[in-house]
């Protein structure tokens, strides 16, 4: 850790006595809940960035794009909010990458309703015509070449099917925020929510959580191109599949980076969004 400071200099043993204070303050209040978090408070120290991704629906292009935007780090925490799926022409590839990108990042992927929608038709197959009505047809193609043939999904490798059985979580959440799909609750703990809440409810206007931490959601597509926001939330599903953005929300300095299936990026920070100075693309793309 030298080379950040911290330990270094004749300073140095003030800092673990400081730290070792904090710390022991921190568990015994309850206060703080992992280790993260006390060293950020204790030291101002930046031991990570916490970036949701909004609904890639297939975007394959654009996520690869926007992945290579915004320059990961190792110590970044990747929370993908589902609906990898469905309606744009590249599902395959993007589980594909999504997976690959969990074995080397911290990765947190989010259930979508469309992963519901899916493996529902798989397992029921009176689901089948209704998802392929909404966009399961481009999924089938992605992996078979057929986008109505049930048997379709006997292309599927199982370790895709693994991942969206078994990998995918309802929420996540740190310091300062949590992620779902679609929406919560605001008086209703997140281990507590129901599942039509959770990825189908649409996004209008969430009062404040109960634990007082700000949503970060997606479903409701924004066919604005830029995310919808209050005091207490914001939704960055920005109309991959359509002609809007696939977007990347920095939650600690609300950066925001943006790209599409052109493979055009931009890129921009809430207080932009909210005065309304969001560019048209990067420059580089001008």
């Amino acid at each position: 850790m030298d080379d950040t400071g911290l330990l270094s200099g004749s300073n140095s043993g003030d800092y673990i006595v400081k730290l070792g204070i904090f710390v022991e303050i921190s568990i015994i209040s309850g206060a703080v809940t992992n280790f993260g978090a006390i060293l950020r408070a204790a030291t101002g120290a930046n031991v990570g960035r916490y970036l949701a991704i909004g609904d890639i629906h297939g975007c394959f292009t654009a996520l690869t794009t926007l992945v290579k935007s915004i320059g990961l780090h190792d110590d970044d925490t990747i929370i993908t909010l589902g609906d990898y799926v469905d309606r744009g022409p590249d599902s395959a590839l993007v589980v594909d990458f999504i997976i690959e990108l969990s074995q080397r990042y911290n990765l947190v992927p989010l259930r979508g309703n469309h992963e519901i929608m899916m493996l529902d038709s798989r397992q029921k197959k009176s689901w089948h015509h209704a998802w392929l009505n909404y966009g399961g047809d481009a999924t089938l193609y992605s992996y078979s070449g057929s986008n109505s043939n049930a048997e379709a999904f006997d292309s599927i490798p199982d370790s895709h099917l693994d991942f969206l059985e078994n990998q995918l979580v309802p929420f996540y959440e740190c310091e300062s925020h949590f992620f779902v799909h679609a929406n919560a609750d605001a008086n209703v703990a997140l281990k507590d929510q129901k599942d039509p809440t959770l990825y189908w409810r649409r996004y209008g206007d969430p009062e404040r959580h109960c634990s007082n931490k700000i949503m970060v959601c997606g479903h409701t597509n924004q066919k604005s191109g830029l995310p919808a926001q209050n005091d207490n939330s914001i939704c960055i599903d920005t109309w991959a599949y359509g002609d809007g953005w696939l977007s990347c929300l920095d939650v600690g300095s609300g950066n925001i980076w943006q790209a599409n299936e052109a493979g055009e990026t931009r890129s921009f920070t809430l207080d932009d969004l909210e005065n309304d100075r969001v560019p048209r693309t990067d420059p580089q793309n001008w």
